[in-house]
């Protein structure tokens, strides 16, 4: 059996302070959702989750790395992916571009995509 390494997970506040330390953000969203809502960081990249395994070896490896995307799933597969080929200082976002919209960070374009509407379960207190 092949051994792997656990993902370290931050939160999108942590992800702030590690960006404006430097960090590399990459998205792993595919083109059309990034055309309609990114973030508004430094320095970002964007390699879609279906072009991954054929491009990661564009990420450098002697910085911080957050891989993002748009819940935190796809992104933590990416995170995975880089780990288990020798990226040492990788992370996941957790919660992705939509905590990040929820916590007021910086994006450009439409929020709306991200954040609850009214009459939405989610847009009640005390759900989610």
């Amino acid at each position: 059996m092949e051994t792997q390494t656990l993902v370290k997970e931050i939160c999108p506040t942590t992800t702030q302070q590690w960006v404006k330390d430097g960090a590399l953000l990459v998205d792993v969203r595919e083109a059309n959702e990034v055309a309609d809502l990114s973030y508004d960081v430094p320095n970002i990249m964007h390699i879609p989750l279906s072009e991954f395994e054929t491009r990661y070896t564009e990420i450098t490896k002697d910085k911080k790395v957050v891989i993002v995307c748009k819940s935190g799933g796809r992104s933590l597969r990416a995170a995975g992916f880089l780990v288990n080929h020798g990226y040492e200082h990788v992370v996941n976002m957790q919660h992705g571009i939509i905590r990040w919209v929820q916590k007021g960070f910086p994006t450009i374009g439409d929020t709306s995509s991200v954040l609850p509407q009214e009459g939405d379960c989610c847009s009640k207190p005390g759900c989610c």
